[in-house]
């Protein structure tokens, strides 16, 4: 029977390419080494061009393919670099041989370490007269990284994304722990895998790209993830050709879905449509329960509505956004939704007293007309670290400015000339610092503050002036509720305003 069971596994099971992704800092030269590879690896006459971004991509190499996931260079998008070191086999940490390990370098070491795949370092840039891959190696170790070449396990090869150099390498070393990961997937099952990147499109309306970790998917299936669901109605693979059935470690962009899903949800095949909604219904629900929002009181709450051009924008905005301190002001997200700011936003905007916030988003024209009567704020950005900052801004901007008490000397008092209201005449010395017209007051008491004014007029020797030092004796017209007393020290002082931080 176990020997039956084992025939029927090898005959339904087959080698599937390794899916591969490239993590390091934002100045590494992924994206320039990723371009190397697909420009020398993928046949011009079947690409036909590659137009538009997917998210993943196949290359070729001694006749076995390759996936790649082309994550997004920039530190902001650390949640969706996370999610792809998940659903990758192989992860490449990219280096600058010159510049060395760096603070998103660590981050990606990070995000490989907890994913347990298997790890390949390219030191890149090894054409430049600055190159140091020794030293990188020894910097490696500090991190819990040994490489080959120093008694490790951890292969390195050098790379150059400008010439060429190393790629070839890169490739082998790829297949070759493909190789001995013995990667299997099994067509014969429904589809398993991953939403790699969606958005909305303005003809043909929700597109997602997914990639497939095991099972097939074919046009007419229905699948649904946490989020969105639908019957697929059309498939094309990254080069935008026509698909009709999609295999183990496939990317491929699917037409179909009622809605846009979110980076990084796995996906569900049904047999039926309603049994893939009963499914989304029951993920709305969880995922609505329990969540209260808790405001300390004192702290004051910024709303906001988040609309980005696609799905991962949306997850790499919340992602900067839950990094910006929240002490003083909490950030309190109402909604997030792919596509151009509309009319429904304005109008949940103006009802919730919450910012609108587009990223790479246009304005339609009736939430245009209707955001000044309702004066609803829109803030659009088109670079992440940008609208970070922007919202740091409007967060600050909640805030009381910041009071700083600067002392400036001390009256002792001597001698009491007028008392009517809440106005006294009054003379003494100045025993610290100085006074100036128009000062604040402390008044103490036995080193006790009982109430506070303000200097009306100063005069010294009968004349007005404008200040007076330590060791004369002048007399002043104090503004104030508390009543001042022979022997009370008055101390001037002055408020410097501060624009309040976070």
């Amino acid at each position: 029977m176990v020997e039956k069971d084992k025939q029927k596994e090898n005959i339904l099971t087959i080698p599937r390419p390794p899916i591969v992704v490239v993590l390091g800092h934002v100045d590494s030269g992924k994206t320039s080494l990723l371009d190397a590879v697909r420009k020398s690896h993928v046949a011009e006459k079947e690409s036909g061009g590659i137009t538009q971004h997917v998210g993943a991509y196949e290359v070729e190499f001694n006749e076995k393919k390759i996936t790649f996931i082309d994550t997004p260079g920039h530190e902001a998008f650390s949640a969706m670099r996370s999610r792809g070191a998940k659903v990758a086999d192989i992860a490449i940490l990219v280096i600058d041989s010159v510049s060395g390990i760096q603070p998103q370098t660590k981050e990606a070491i990070g995000h490989i370490k907890k994913s347990g795949i298997g790890l390949i370092v390219a030191l890149n840039k090894i054409d430049l007269p600055g190159a140091n891959p020794e030293r990188i190696k020894q910097e490696l170790i500090k991190e819990g990284i040994s490489v080959e070449s120093f008694g490790g396990q951890i292969p390195a090869v050098e790379v150059s994304a400008k010439t060429g150099q190393g790629l070839d390498n890169l490739l082998e070393l790829i297949l070759l722990i493909a190789e001995m990961e013995n990667l299997k997937g099994d067509p014969s099952q429904a589809a398993e895998g991953v939403v790699i990147e969606a958005y909305l499109d303005n003809l043909k309306g929700p597109l997602a790209t997914l990639l497939l970790r095991d099972g097939s998917l074919g046009i007419g299936d229905i699948i649904a993830t946490s989020t969105a669901g639908g019957k697929i109605k059309n498939m094309e693979d990254f080069r935008h050709q026509p698909l009709t059935i999609a295999l183990p470690s496939m990317p491929v962009v699917v037409l179909g879905l009622e809605g846009v899903p979110q980076v990084g949800d796995k996906i569900s095949v049904f047999p039926t449509m309603e049994e893939a909604r009963v499914y989304l219904q029951k993920k709305e629900k969880k995922s609505g329960e329990g969540q209260v929002i808790f405001i300390e009181e004192g702290k004051k709450v910024l709303n906001l509505i988040l609309k980005a051009d696609v799905s991962g924008s949306l997850e790499a905005i919340e992602e900067v956004l839950s990094g910006l301190p929240q002490e003083k002001v909490i950030l309190r997200i109402l909604g997030k939704e792919v596509g151009e700011i509309n009319e429904s936003d304005v109008k949940l905007a103006e009802a919730s007293k919450a910012a609108i916030l587009g990223f790479r988003v246009k304005v339609n024209l009736t939430a245009t007309i209707l955001k000044e009567r309702a004066k609803v704020r829109i803030l659009s950005f088109d670079i992440i670290y940008t609208l970070a900052q922007g919202v740091r801004q409007v967060m600050e901007n909640l805030l009381q400015p910041e009071v700083e008490k600067k002392i400036l000397g001390k009256l002792k008092v001597l001698a009491l000339f007028l008392n009517e209201k809440n106005r006294q005449i009054i003379g003494g010395k100045i025993i610290e610092g100085e006074i100036k017209k128009g000062s604040k007051l402390e008044v103490w008491r036995k080193d006790q503050n009982v109430g506070r004014g303000k200097i009306i007029s100063l005069q010294e020797n009968k004349k007005e002036v404008f200040q007076a030092s330590r060791g004369r004796e002048c007399g002043i017209l104090f503004e104030g509720e508390v009543k001042i007393e022979e022997e009370d020290i008055l101390e001037a002082f002055e408020e410097e305003r501060h624009k309040a931080e976070l």
